[in-house]
């Protein structure tokens, strides 16, 4: 079987290559048509070709500077010519770069979409929009139960919906855990909840916070709202081993969401390090934790809950104990192979 796995913008390169990774141990031919990932290294194909042929000048200038966005639109008529040269096999969809353009683009094969951020952000509002485009797809893939039923409020068929959950990123840092840590853990965005995490600081005492990822936004007010606080600030597109280190500090990874997406890969990371979440209830984000136990769920925007939650884990080894279990048993339940088990079911029914 033929699969083309597309991710014009790059923006997730660790999920892409994890899913092309496990599709090409069962045994099918799979290209991840991509473009340069901009802040980092990816990892090598293993079992899969990559393609990196989109956006072939705007990926490797400017950074994040806006000034590549010009660039970018005109190479975007590019992008539309490449995927509409997919004349074979499955055609998946991880992102779209510019659903308003996007929405022009012609099949010639079974197109699949996986809805990883439910509405993206930046054209949430426009319901019709993504009525239209999510009308396309014949399958539509989300990761949980409350993804499902977004997207069904939204009109898509129940027939064309699939639940396949995020796998975890497993891993086995070094434990450098002093049992007194909470973890900020992946790029900082404002519906990361930064600032509900250093308010649930402020009413831990003796508690320290990690804030590990690359800002999309000022860290000044942060800085500014956790002055006095136990804060360890550690900025950028983090390596492999920087990551690992964080992750290998945690005593607990705190996910104070606002609505926004489906399910998070930073909490897939935290859970397959075996680090306990406590998590606002918002999207799907609560659903492997409440599934494997592995952490607490909390009402969303409610910090004082969030900061309960951990004080409870912090200060009760059972309980703590209890959770990292729990995170334990969604590492080896939440694997890519079984994800990749249940794509190629989908697969086989547009085929």
């Amino acid at each position: 079987m033929q699969i083309v796995l597309a991710d014009p913008p790059a923006f997730t390169p660790q999920y892409d290559h994890e899913l092309a990774a496990a599709l090409g141990r069962s045994g099918a031919d799979v290209r991840l048509l991509t473009s340069r990932f901009r802040f980092g290294e990816t990892p090598a194909p293993e079992n899969y070709e990559r393609d990196e042929r989109l956006y072939p000048l705007s990926s490797r200038l400017f950074g994040r500077s806006r000034m590549r966005l010009p660039l970018r639109a005109l190479e975007h008529v590019g992008v539309l010519f490449e995927l509409g040269r997919v004349r074979a096999g499955i055609l998946h969809f991880q992102w779209l770069a510019w659903p308003q353009l996007d929405r022009r683009l012609r099949f010639h094969v079974p197109a699949v979409f996986t809805a990883h951020d439910l509405l993206p952000r930046r054209t949430a509002q426009r319901t019709r929009l993504w009525r239209e485009l999510l009308a396309r797809y014949e399958r539509v893939v989300v990761h949980s139960e409350r993804g499902r039923e977004t997207l069904a409020g939204l009109g898509v068929e129940a027939e064309r919906l699939r639940v396949i959950p995020h796998p975890v990123f497993p891993s086995d840092p070094p434990r450098a855990d002093d049992g007194r840590t909470l973890l900020c853990f992946g790029v900082i965005r404002p519906y990361k909840g930064l600032d509900d995490a250093i308010e649930a600081l402020r009413r831990l005492d003796g508690t320290r916070l990690l804030v590990a990822g690359d800002p999309l936004e000022p860290v000044e007010p942060y800085r500014e709202r956790a002055r006095g606080l136990d804060v360890d600030w550690r900025l950028g597109y983090l390596p492999q081993r920087e990551a690992d280190r964080a992750l290998g500090e945690a005593t607990l990874a705190l996910f104070p969401y606002r609505p926004e997406l489906d399910q998070s890969g930073a909490l897939l990371r935290a859970l397959g390090a075996g680090v306990p979440a406590v998590a606002y209830d918002v999207g799907g984000i609560a659903e492997p934790v409440r599934r494997f136990g592995a952490g607490r769920v909390v009402p969303a925007g409610d910090v004082e809950a969030l900061a309960a939650a951990a004080r409870e884990l912090l200060d009760d080894p059972t309980a703590l104990e209890a959770a990292r279990a729990g995170a334990r048993r969604a590492r080896e339940e939440l694997t890519w192979d079984r994800a990749a088990a249940a794509h190629l079911e989908l697969y086989r029914e547009l085929a």
